[in-house]
């Protein structure tokens, strides 16, 4: 049972995309799926305290990391503060899933699914662990919370992004960045990754050298945003053709 917890990387480091990845991809997949019979099959109460009950565990996962390197004496202030991009969504999202906030939903649509799904496909800081290790398994169930449980606010209670807030939110994710950078110089860190790329196999490993991977994260980061307004976009193109054709 101590093996589970432990420090030492395990002797085989998790195969990204093998058959153990895969089902914990695959169970998440089929969570959010049913968020579609959901929608209908429960009551208001029964949806508030599902969304509370996500919010609970997302939290007590993000704090159980910070136990872990506490523990283990790893905690330090240039890799474990809650300043890449997950951490601070993992608060944000909690917050208004706690409050019932729609006004930083958005954040939590663009910024909890578009940062969380790099970490999910490929779990750079715990990939040297095998699942069902500790480690591997609360960066798998976090960030596939940060994902789950947008979605389940839009397709269950009936939130939404707006295309003002895509703009907003790509100028303050940018602003982040830059307050970020000149933190990282200041004491030596790596947070966003925006100083060099992580050591482990990423989906960073397909752009270019630092620095000029920085900017092609920009042009992604915008892609990624404005795919996520997609399924939107199209909602309201098709009820604006609707009501024109009634019309």
């Amino acid at each position: 049972m101590l093996e589970f917890f432990s420090v030492e990387y395990t002797d085989v480091p998790l195969q990204i995309f093998g058959p153990k990845h895969l089902t914990i991809v695959g169970v998440f997949v089929l969570f959010c799926l049913s968020f579609i019979y959901f929608r209908n099959a429960w009551n208001e109460k029964q949806k508030r305290n599902m969304r509370i009950a996500l919010a609970i565990t997302l939290a007590a996962a993000e704090i159980s990391i910070h136990v872990w390197w506490a523990y283990w004496g790893i905690w330090n202030i240039q890799t474990t503060l809650p300043l890449h991009l997950c951490s601070v969504m993992v608060w944000i999202t909690v917050y208004v899933a706690l409050t019932d906030n729609k006004n930083l939903y958005d954040f939590t649509y663009f910024l909890g699914i578009g940062g969380a799904l790099q970490a999910f496909l490929t779990p750079a800081d715990a990939s040297m662990y095998d699942i069902p290790h500790y480690r591997v398994m609360q960066t798998l169930i976090a960030h596939g919370l940060l994902i789950a449980i947008p979605i389940y606010m839009a397709v269950v209670e009936g939130y939404r992004p707006t295309l003002a807030s895509f703009k907003r939110i790509f100028i303050w994710m940018n602003i982040y960045m830059v307050a970020i950078f000149f933190l990282n110089r200041a004491i030596g860190s790596n947070y966003l990754f925006i100083t060099e790329k992580p050591p482990s196999p990423t989906l960073l490993d397909i752009l270019s050298p630092w620095p000029w991977y920085i900017p092609q994260l920009e042009i992604l980061a915008f892609a990624i945003l404005f795919i996520l307004y997609l399924p939107f976009l199209f909602r309201d193109l098709y009820v604006k053709r609707q009501s024109q054709s009634a019309a």
